[in-house]
């Protein structure tokens, strides 16, 4: 579920990192995630991590970027997590792929929401610092959850009780924001 969770937020520095420890015998990753490790995946993975960690230090392209992988990372996080459990019970397997696919979505969605906003920022630095960032915390949190599967699970845990403590919170915000938009516009289409 740590894998699921962190491909939201950079699905492939999360393949990329799991795919070098496996190939390089330093973990025995769980269920069928030993493809991870072949030749090719980790190539398509380098590369494809390489375009990623390029696009998002560009404010406008990042947001695309971000906005197209919302269709990218959250089933490929629901096949992670899926893959994990290959040895389970069809039903385990489902159940698997339906949280890592939530999982994902969530991190995805803040991972997104967070960046959105720094691009929309005039300067470029916290855009170019966020995306260092990022990158250093899912390659850090990838090994983690690799060698240290209880710890990940903890942080999972705390971040679904922000989500879910947050999400409400954040949707009013929203929904004040867009009732000030349609004030404003409906203010400015009365006017004589």
């Amino acid at each position: 579920m740590g894998s699921a969770w962190l491909s939201g937020i950079n699905l492939y520095a999360t393949v990329l990192t799991l795919g070098l420890l496996q190939r390089f015998h330093l973990v025995q990753l769980p269920g069928d995630l030993d493809f991870v490790g072949r030749g090719w995946v980790l190539s398509v993975a380098a590369v494809l991590y390489v375009v990623e960690f390029l696009a998002d230090k560009i404010p406008v392209v990042d947001s695309i970027w971000d906005a197209i992988h919302t269709f990218i990372r959250v089933p490929a996080a629901a096949v992670l997590a899926a893959s994990a459990f290959a040895h389970f019970d069809p039903a385990v397997r489902a159940a698997a792929l339906l949280a890592g696919g939530t999982l994902a979505l969530g991190s995805h969605g803040t991972k997104a929401s967070i960046r959105m906003a720094a691009n929309a920022s005039p300067e470029p630095f916290s855009n170019f610092l966020l995306s260092t960032v990022e990158d250093m915390f899912t390659i850090g949190l990838t090994a983690l959850a690799a060698f240290h599967p209880v710890v990940i699970l903890v942080i999972v845990l705390i971040f679904v009780l922000l989500l879910l403590w947050l999400g409400p919170k954040i949707l009013r915000a929203i929904r004040r924001m867009l009732g000030q938009v349609r004030a404003i516009w409906g203010a400015a289409g009365t006017t004589p």
